[in-house]
């Protein structure tokens, strides 16, 4: 799994953030059913279909074991095989919620995500920061509108879909979802103007 986190350093001085980096999921392996003592599988992430990282997994009990091989910036590949601890809650309604013991040294937080550098460690260890801690007022806002687009079924071709009701779904839903996706990108409008008021007044600074 080469270079696992190492590709998107572009913001010079700012912490990289959680989705520059490959991550592993203990809900989502835990609803798929990955984690039953003896089951072996790959997980691999792929963009635009294309297969870029892999990693094979061993559920064990009360652990999964991560085994792999990384490099960085073109160093010699390294193979690496470690536990992880799991930690598990049980539900109100039957079940187990499931989690990470991040396996860094000193640390064992117990966490929902693991993200890839050398080894799987929570976003503390990584120090990231979410994506949302960069975002100005305008992006956030817009992110909001674009949440309500897809769920409207209208983020991915604007131009044809756009004022046409999902199937299936209620005329009062609908309604209320356009309402509130005018909210949003007039919000959005607005904090944009006010940032590049700010900026251009920053520029005349300098």
């Amino acid at each position: 799994m080469g270079g696992i986190g190492s590709g998107r350093h572009w913001h010079w001085g700012a912490k990289n953030t959680t989705s520059d980096y490959r991550s592993i999921d203990a809900r989502r392996w835990a609803r798929e059913g990955f984690l039953t003592p003896g089951r072996r599988f790959s997980w691999q992430w792929s963009i635009e279909g294309k297969k870029v990282a892999s990693i094979d997994v061993l559920a064990e009990h009360g652990c999964v074991r991560l085994i792999y091989r990384s490099r960085d910036h073109g160093d010699d590949w390294e193979s690496l095989d470690y536990p992880v601890r799991l930690l598990s809650q049980p539900c109100h309604y039957g079940g187990h919620r499931y989690w990470f013991a991040c396996p860094a040294r000193g640390c064992g937080r117990r966490v929902a995500k693991l993200y890839g550098g050398r080894i799987f460690a929570c976003h503390h260890c990584h120090q990231l920061a979410y994506p949302s801690q960069r975002e100005t007022t305008f992006q956030r806002n817009q992110r909001r509108a674009d949440k309500i687009r897809e769920r409207l079924g209208w983020l991915n071709d604007p131009d044809l879909m756009e004022g046409t009701k999902p199937k299936g779904m209620h005329w009062r839903t609908y309604y209320r979802l356009v309402a509130e996706l005018e909210h949003w990108e007039e919000m959005s409008n607005k904090s944009l103007l006010r940032y590049l008021g700010r900026l251009a007044v920053n520029l005349k600074a300098m």
